[in-house]
């Protein structure tokens, strides 16, 4: 026999579902194109440790026989200590475009301005990078809670090939290559605000160090 109490329910819950997706829809048309080809807001540190590792082992940037590994630390600065330097300690600060997703409202917002650090140094036959990337708040709540920063594959790649020039310069007396030749096109986003950037509040700005 059939159930017709059974059946009220699961119509009821195919109703939701639908209602659900058709909600997801609507609010992913209001924060940008409702497909796949939506900007990455997620940040993902195994991104970068794979680029990187794909970028040392089957494009050879760094051919000198030398192992170099990636690490993350949130809490680095750009200073650097004259006990650091003499252990060889280097730093590259990177301006990179990436997108950011407010985890009170969820608003998303890109930004050409999002700075990535890198520490990096040669010791022996061992190299070390460490990474910090810089967060952002939402202009909307203004509640200065900061996000960190999702990027695409190909701002990794370009971000991790300037470093890749930087380390054979300093650490190889290799410049034959500043990786200049990675810079895109121009990217116009809203106009940077300071006091939303982590970055900016800790006196760091987007120029290269050599």
């Amino acid at each position: 026999m059939i159930n017709r109490e059974k059946i009220a329910d699961s119509a009821r819950a195919v109703s939701r579902l639908r209602a659900k997706a058709s909600f997801h829809r609507f609010t992913s048309f209001e924060n940008g194109p409702a497909n796949n080809m939506s900007p990455p807001t997620d940040w993902i540190p195994g991104l970068w440790k794979d680029i990187f590792d794909d970028m040392l082992n089957d494009d050879n940037e760094l051919d000198y026989e030398d192992q170099w590994t990636l690490t993350f630390n949130y809490n680095q600065t750009e200073e650097i200590t004259k006990q650091e330097r003499r252990r060889g300690w280097k730093v590259y600060c990177h301006c990179a475009y990436g997108h950011f997703r407010c985890e009170t409202c969820n608003k998303t917002w890109p930004s050409a301005r999002v700075v990535v650090l890198f520490r990096y140094r040669l010791q022996g036959n061992r190299g070390t990078v460490i990474m910090r990337p810089f967060r952002q708040a939402c202009r909307r709540c203004q509640d200065d809670e900061f996000e960190l920063p999702g990027f695409s594959d190909e701002e990794v790649e370009k971000a991790l090939r300037r470093l890749f020039s930087k380390i054979r310069k300093n650490c190889y007396d290799d410049d034959s290559d500043d990786g200049s030749s990675t810079c895109s096109r121009k990217v116009f986003t809203k106009p940077h605000e300071a006091s939303l950037c982590e970055a900016c509040r800790m006196g760091i700005c987007c120029q290269d160090e050599d």
